[in-house]
Order: C-alpha cells, then sequence, then structure tokens
C-alpha cells in the first residue's frame, strides 16, 4: 500500500469530517444567499417587505431602489453560519458513529434548523448597536459594556426582512439534508469499494456473533471489513461459518489481530463468565483497540432501556413509553390527509392499471389477503394483483421479476412498488399507518415469540424501516431490529424521514416496499 494510501486508510473519518464541515459551511451561506435573493428578487418585486414602505406611486421598476442591499445581512449571514456550525455539532452531526440508515442525522438536522433559527434571533436582539446605553457606564459593569461594544453587530433587525430571515432557515433545512443524503452516498460507494474500511474481528461465532456478521454483510457502507472469527470451542478452529472462517480460540487474539491488522474487535460472547470478558478487555485497552461488547442481555437491550443505580449496584430498567392522545390523534390526522391524497391524485392511475391487469389475465383486480394488524387483530390487505390468479396464495412472495407467478403488469408495478397503493385504502380506514412494521399472515404471527410480538404493538405501516434498508430482500419476519428499533423510537418527525428516504427509493425503482 502507498504511503497516500495508508495515510488515507488511518485518517479517513477524520478527513471525512472536516470535509464534511466545509461542505455545511458551503451550504449555509449559499442557502443565506438564495434566500435573499428570492426574497429582494421575486417576492420584493411583488411588493412584499421593503417595498411596502416605497412612495404611492412607486411602481416594480422602483424595485432596485428599495431593496435591502447583501451589503446589510453580511454581518447576518455570517453569524447564521456560525450558530448553525456551532449547533450541528451540539447535536451530533459530526460524530463518526451513524444510526440505522441514518435517519437520526436527517431527525437531527431539522432539530438543528430549527434551535439556530431561534438562537439567531436572540442574538440579533442582544447584539444590535441600539442595545447599547446612552450613557456611559462604571463600576461592575463597564466590562460587560466594553464586551457588548467589541461584539455588537452594526444591524438593526428592524431593517431587515423578516421573510428573508426565514427563508434562510428554510433553505438551510433543505439544502443540508440534500448534501447530507448525497454524502452518505459518496461515503457509501467509498466503502463499498474497500476504501476507509477499518478490519474487524468478532470473538465468539454463536448466534449473537452470527447476527453481527449478518450485518456486516448486508452493510458494507458501515465501513467495516469483517475478517473473521474467534471462538472458545478449538474444534469449531479452522471452520467456516457463512463467509467468515474461524481463525482461532479466544487465546489467539493478540496474534489474529496482528496478522490481520485488526482495527476493532466486537466480543460476542454473552454466556461467558464476566471475568473473561473483563480479562480480554484489559488486553484490548493495554494494545489500545478499540472494542464493543455484546451484551448478555441482547433483547432486553433491543429496547429502551435506562441505568438506575441501587447505591452501587447499576439496575437495567425498561422505558415505559406510552403514546399520549395529541401523537396518537395527529398521527391519525396524518394518515388521513396523506392517504386521502394519495388515493385522490393517483385515482386515474387506478383506472389504468385496472385495465392492464383484467386485459393480460384472468381474475380479479384487487388481491385481498389476511394480515394481522395492531394487538393481533386480522384485517383484510388490498393490493393489487400482480401474480396469476392461481399462484396467488400464502406462499413464499416473489424474489425478483423472473419468478414466473409474476404477470408482465406485476413485474412493472413490483419494481415501483406500484402495487402497493391500495393499502392506502387500509390507511383511511384505519387498519394500517402511512409508516410502520409490515403486517405478517395469520400463520406466520403464529410462531411468534414474545420479542416477534412487540412488532404487533403499532399499526402496520405502508412503508417502514425495514422497506428502505438494505435487508429488504429478506423475509420481514427476520429483520426484527428494523420494526423494534421504529416502534421504541417512533414519532412524527421520524415518520416523514422514512417517507422521505421511501421516495427516494420508489423513485430508483428499487422497490421499497
Amino acid at each position: 500500500m502507498t504511503a497516500a494510501g495508508t495515510f488515507l486508510r488511518r485518517n479517513f473519518e477524520p478527513l471525512v469530517l472536516s470535509i464534511q464541515v466545509l461542505i455545511d459551511l458551503v451550504v449555509v451561506v449559499i442557502a443565506c444567499l438564495c434566500a435573499w435573493w428570492l426574497r429582494e428578487t421575486i417576492v420584493g418585486s411583488a411588493s412584499f417587505g421593503p417595498m411596502a414602505d416605497a412612495p404611492p406611486n412607486s411602481d416594480a421598476s422602483d424595485f432596485l431602489r428599495y431593496a435591502t442591499p447583501l451589503s446589510d445581512y453580511r454581518e447576518v449571514f455570517a453569524l447564521t453560519a456560525a450558530v448553525c456550525l456551532v449547533c450541528f455539532h451540539t447535536f451530533g452531526l459530526y460524530s463518526p458513529s451513524k444510526s440505522l440508515l441514518n435517519v437520526e442525522e436527517y431527525k437531527s438536522v431539522t432539530k438543528c434548523s430549527v434551535f439556530a433559527f431561534f438562537v439567531v434571533l436572540v442574538l440579533l436582539f442582544f447584539l444590535r448597536d441600539a442595545a447599547l446605553p446612552e450613557k456611559d457606564v462604571t463600576g461592575i459593569y463597564a466590562p460587560l459594556l466594553w464586551l457588548h461594544s467589541a461584539v455588537a453587530m452594526d444591524v438593526e433587525p428592524n431593517d431587515l426582512s423578516r421573510l428573508t430571515l426565514l427563508l434562510s432557515f428554510v433553505l438551510i433545512l433543505f439544502f443540508t439534508i440534500i448534501s447530507r443524503f448525497i454524502s452518505f452516498r459518496v461515503i457509501q460507494r467509498l466503502h463499498r469499494r474497500g476504501i476507509g474500511n477499518r478490519n474487524v474481528l468478532v470473538v465468539g461465532a454463536g448466534w449473537t456473533g452470527r447476527k453481527l456478521q449478518e450485518k456486516f454483510l448486508h452493510v458494507p457502507t458501515l465501513g467495516l471489513n469483517f475478517v473473521g472469527f474467534l471462538d472458545e470451542d478449538p474444534e469449531l478452529v479452522g471452520t467456516w461459518i457463512g463467509r467468515g472462517q474461524v481463525l482461532g480460540t479466544v487465546k489467539d487474539l493478540k496474534r489474529v489481530m496482528a496478522e490481520r491488522k485488526v482495527g476493532e474487535v466486537f466480543i460476542s460472547l454473552p454466556e461467558t463468565y464476566e471475568s473473561k470478558i473483563m480479562e480480554m478487555c484489559t488486553d484490548l485497552d493495554e494494545l489500545g483497540i478499540p472494542y464493543y461488547v455484546v451484551p448478555q442481555l441482547y433483547n432486553l437491550m433491543s429496547y429502551n432501556v435506562r441505568i438506575e443505580n441501587l447505591d452501587s449496584i447499576p439496575l437495567i430498567t425498561r422505558t415505559e413509553r406510552r403514546e399520549s392522545l395529541m401523537s396518537l390523534a395527529a398521527k391519525r390526522m396524518f394518515d388521513i390527509s396523506v392517504s386521502f391524497f394519495v388515493l385522490l391524485v393517483t385515482a386515474p392511475l387506478f383506472v389504468v392499471f385496472a385495465v392492464m391487469i383484467k386485459r393480460e389475465s384472468k381474475g380479479p383486480v384487487f388481491f385481498r389477503q389476511t394480515r394481522i394488524g395492531r394487538r393481533g387483530k386480522p384485517f383484510q390487505m388490498v393490493k393489487f394483483r400482480t401474480m396469476h390468479m392461481d399462484d396467488c396464495e400464502d406462499a413464499v412472495a416473489p424474489k425478483n421479476e423472473s419468478d414466473p407467478r409474476v404477470t408482465a403488469v406485476g413485474r412493472i408495478l413490483r419494481r415501483y412498488s406500484l402495487d402497493e397503493l391500495p393499502n392506502f385504502i387500509n390507511v383511511f380506514l384505519g387498519q394500517m399507518s402511512v409508516v410502520g412494521p409490515r403486517p405478517e399472515m395469520p400463520f406466520i404471527v403464529e410462531t411468534y415469540g414474545p420479542l416477534d410480538r412487540e412488532r404487533l404493538r403499532a399499526k402496520p405501516g405502508v412503508t417502514g424501516l425495514w422497506q428502505i434498508s438494505y435487508a429488504r430482500s429478506d423475509a420481514i419476519h427476520s429483520n426484527l431490529d428494523y420494526d423494534l428499533y421504529y416502534i421504541e423510537n417512533r414519532s412524527f418527525l421520524l415518520d416523514l424521514v422514512i417517507v422521505a428516504l421511501t421516495g427516494f427509493a420508489v423513485a430508483k425503482g428499487t422497490g421499497a416496499f
């Protein structure tokens, strides 16, 4: 490996974060300039804002004489950029760790934009020249006066357009989300090509270790290159588990790490004595290698939990989260509004698809199937029929377009998830929600264990985290983590993020549903 390659591998994350800060700065400045241009060039010409102060006989041709020059916003936009970058850092947007499908990052961008808007408004009030006292101040307040004079802005808020400020932060939110989406995709491409990846070793080839391997393989964009397992059982050494080989026993930790140039270690031995795990952690601390331990209470930790202390004894308890009546009402109103709008706009498509389906194969236009909803209540889910009538049974769903059961029209509908449009009828009737876990068939729900039944705590959705994930080609019931994450972290903002990501997935034709 060249010196440049070695430098990039060792400093990939700091370089990416530094570039991200510069990109965010440029994006914020561009958003502010666009807001000023929109306000002064387009909205201002329609007699908004400063034009209201123009003489009665003035017309649009006199606009430039009354427009607020860009120089008046120079300090305001500089303050906005500084506040936004500080807020981005405070809300963890420059952390190297990423959330599931980056949904938390998109939520944080929204929170940052709103918070920064109010911070800038407050600072504009306190840092204006008019806030300085006219008389000299002595005593203990003199240093405060000097400090205020040093940081005071040559700006009078009343001379600024409120619409420009509001547009600035609306565009900051919009442009930042787009730039972050592009940045995530670029980083994913780099990781897929092996650039910036870190070699990781899993200690423990049991069930949890294999789950980790699945995640590494499913989501290569995490930047984690799985090199193999270590296990306590010497008989497993040399065997292959999935795509990973057991490279040795736990005693071979230091040797394997040196040979494979391991950068991170995942300890997945939930049934091992704590003393052994602590011994491994001590060895890794001495070597300066980052490590992560899968907890013994793996399933319990899938929930939102909090740690309390009974004197010096730590206790784990599950955070009880009950949705308020207001949040439930807001979600229902969102479901009704979205479903009504979608059904209204796509009504002509319903007619077109109905004709195409009937002309190609015999049978009904709609396919109805019993699914299990919230709290185990069954309902009839409606979809456009995409398979031949004789093949529409409770069987394994088609994995690809070449499945002979799928009709020609069905292939098109499935590719762009158009076969799911009738699901919005279920949403309007209150049987489903726009966002939620995908509903399963009764015979699968009958096999649910206690953890799987957590899916039934939420109303099933047309789309969800699993549908826009890398694991969407797998069976619904084999990806419990996505549904649990949504149920434990659901909010109106999270729903909006998932809907937006679903739009991208559908536009790409990847079959998000």
